[in-house]
């Protein structure tokens, strides 16, 4: 079943939203080579708890990190690792829940760590730039399809793979509920968006090959050719003439 939030609700997705949308900004100034992806798990956690809330992974069907710090070819589920020490040239992304009061955040974003090759500075924009692209698209009256070719329209051109088992969803008492929100789609194709949904848009992006694999933690995602990846995620509420920005401060970006 598709939800629609009340403003009660909303309200609750505004503060579990600035939550992770702040434990992000605290990461990412903690982000050089040297630094281990635990430390920045610890970081992220403590601002969590701080804040009244709990993270949103921590236990999520046994995944033991707060975060999940995944390395250049890592797409997504990247375990904080004390033996994993980032170094100038990579890519890391963090992403990003929190709950709080029962309700679900989810942001995610990648980030060079030093300074990094062209070729990647590349990826993080057209990538970055296929999220907003998607969020404009997030408006009622339009489909999930609407989401996924906004999305797809800006990354393709570059010959990037965009993997096509993982994807956008619904938001709220849970991380993951219903509608699938794809990285692909047609226009006017798929579940029609209506005023008051909350969704997770977020698309992932290689490099090369839009084909992936699982290693054998059952965890880490990878791009199947081993080449860069990046993943840019907010939660966005959809409203009837745009859309709001969750995982921001409280001053929200609404459009």
């Amino acid at each position: 079943m598709i939800s629609t939030k009340s403003e009660r609700e909303l309200d609750l997705m505004r503060e579990a939203g600035r939550i992770a949308f702040e434990a992000q900004e605290i990461v990412k100034e903690a982000i050089k080579p040297g630094v281990s992806t635990k430390y920045l798990d610890s970081l992220a956690e403590a601002y969590i708890l701080t804040q009244g809330a709990t993270p949103a992974f921590l236990g999520y069907e046994g995944f033991t990190g707060s975060i999940c710090a995944s390395i250049n070819d890592v797409l997504v589920h990247g375990i904080p690792s004390s033996e994993v020490i980032l170094k100038e040239g990579d890519i890391i992304t963090i992403d990003v829940g929190a709950i709080y009061k029962g309700y679900y955040s989810d942001h995610a974003w990648t980030y060079p760590v030093g300074e990094i090759s062209e070729e990647a500075k590349q990826l993080l924009k057209v990538a970055e730039e296929s999220l907003f692209a998607g969020i404009e698209a997030a408006i009622a009256g339009n489909r999930v399809g609407d989401i996924g070719h906004a999305v797809m329209s800006v990354v393709e051109p570059h010959g990037y793979g965009l993997p096509v088992e993982y994807s956008g969803h619904g938001l709220g008492t849970s991380m993951h509920e219903a509608p699938f929100v794809p990285n692909v789609g047609n226009p006017g194709k798929g579940v029609l968006l209506r005023k008051n949904m909350v969704i997770a848009i977020e698309p992932m992006v290689q490099i090369g090959t839009n084909k992936i694999a699982v290693l054998d933690d059952e965890w880490t995602v990878v791009s199947e050719d081993r080449s860069l990846t990046a993943h840019f995620e907010h939660s966005v509420a959809v409203l009837d003439n745009g859309f709001e920005i969750l995982t921001r401060t409280k001053e929200a970006y609404k459009h």
